[in-house]
């Protein structure tokens, strides 16, 4: 099945100026509104965004149940009204799993005040990655390992492995689940190609990754930047491989296009979460836009002759069920994607969208083990595993799994 792209409306031009911030929606949306970038990915921060859940019982005579535009049964009360209801007695965010319900994540556990001792982590000490802080800070890099408030960040900068973020630190969207600043980016910097390729070959690094804030204020959403970094890396340090992350570029085709014909070795575009979810938790995403993107990269690297692994994530925790999560997988396959990667979802404040379960270490085992029934080339499925996590040692897996 191919899935095709509808074409986006061309966002304008903009000027840069100072960069205004606000933990209020409506402030960074009136000041993106004037700016003529689209608003349309900016999420709420609040518990009235929580999708409504799809409800679990039937009519008698076998009928599905009436529902409205936001799935909210006629038969029993939305989710979002009883959570509402149930936090104001008890200091609780989730439902414990496995009672069957849809709007439960089976065999997880309630989330309270106090994360379970898997997601626990130590500050970071090492000299090493003191030695990076400093490294990144003279380059004048953003990494969103710092922007996301990674849990890993003292192990990967320990071990030398680090993500970098491109196009400024501010995003022109702002997801429901998402630490990055939202608001008016200032200026591409020209310069960033070079201090990556030179980063790279002074660390002499064998595999980099880099990720990005969306830039919906530019025509082709930053793609020939994209494609300048990657070139740089390629020439100054021939040995590096280079693991992309991007955003949706709006759902174009070219600006897909383009980056892939620079020639990464990895393609990482993250799904996030389950197709119900999305326009609460991605409002700005389209689900099976972010499906063709994946898929396109592949048509693309083949139309160049160039073997490309691709690569998406999800998040467990925002309220999915177990065959929604397996449904993806199913999805994922079917784009020829080859490396999955499934990792809690931790709230970065109370503004954010609440965590609705914590899956357990042996849910996150069975569906590595589902994953890998399914055909994935790799799959890195654990509490704390994020898009990046450990991405030089899978990045050999992958290959030596190909030469099988």
């Amino acid at each position: 099945m191919k899935i095709e792209f509808s074409a986006p409306e061309e966002p304008q031009i903009i000027p840069s100026g100072p960069v205004t911030l606000s933990a209020d929606r409506d402030a960074v949306r009136a000041e993106l509104t004037q700016a003529g970038i689209p608003t349309d990915g900016v999420a709420e921060l609040n518990w009235g965004n929580v999708a409504n859940a799809m409800p679990a019982r039937t009519k008698g005579d076998g009928a599905p149940p009436l529902t409205d535009d936001e799935g909210t049964s006629e038969l029993e009360p939305s989710y979002r009204d009883a959570k509402l209801k149930e936090l104001s007695t008890k200091r609780i965010s989730g439902l414990r799993g496995g009672g069957g319900r849809a709007n439960n994540v089976e065999g997880g556990i309630a989330h309270m005040s106090a994360k379970p001792d898997w997601l626990r982590v130590r500050a970071p000490t090492s000299p090493k990655y003191f030695d990076l802080v400093e490294r990144v800070r003279a380059k004048k890099l953003h990494t969103v390992c710092e922007e996301a408030a990674c849990p890993n960040i003292g192990d990967c900068w320990a071990s030398g492995h680090l993500t970098v973020m491109i196009l400024g630190d501010t995003c022109t969207r702002g997801c429901a689940f998402c630490n990055i600043k939202t608001g008016k980016p200032n200026e591409v910097n020209p310069h960033e190609p070079e201090s990556l390729a030179q980063m790279a070959a002074d660390l002499g690094l064998k595999h980099m990754v880099i990720t990005s804030v969306d830039r919906d204020d530019l025509p082709d959403g930053g793609a020939k930047h994209w494609a300048d970094c990657i070139r740089a890396i390629k020439a100054k340090s021939p040995t590096t491989t280079v693991e992309i992350l991007t955003p949706d570029f709006r759902r174009t085709e070219n600006s897909i296009d383009t980056v892939t014909d620079a020639l990464p070795d990895v393609y990482n575009h993250n799904l996030e979460t389950v197709p119900r979810l999305y326009r609460t938790v991605r409002p700005g995403a389209r689900y099976f836009g972010s499906l063709r993107l994946l898929q396109r990269v592949k048509e693309r690297a083949a139309e160049v002759n160039h073997p490309v692994f691709t690569k998406s994530g999800l998040m467990l925790g925002l309220g999915e069920t177990r065959d929604e999560v397996l449904q993806v997988m199913d999805d994922l396959r079917a784009a020829d994607v080859d490396f999955l990667t499934i990792g809690q979802y931790l709230r970065p404040s109370p503004q954010h969208y609440p965590i609705m379960e914590y899956a357990t270490p042996e849910m996150f085992a069975d569906y590595e083990h589902q994953a890998k029934m399914k055909g994935f080339l790799m799959v890195a499925s654990g509490p704390l595993v994020r898009s990046s996590f450990h991405a030089d040692k899978y990045f050999e897996e992958l290959v030596a799994a190909r030469k099988k």
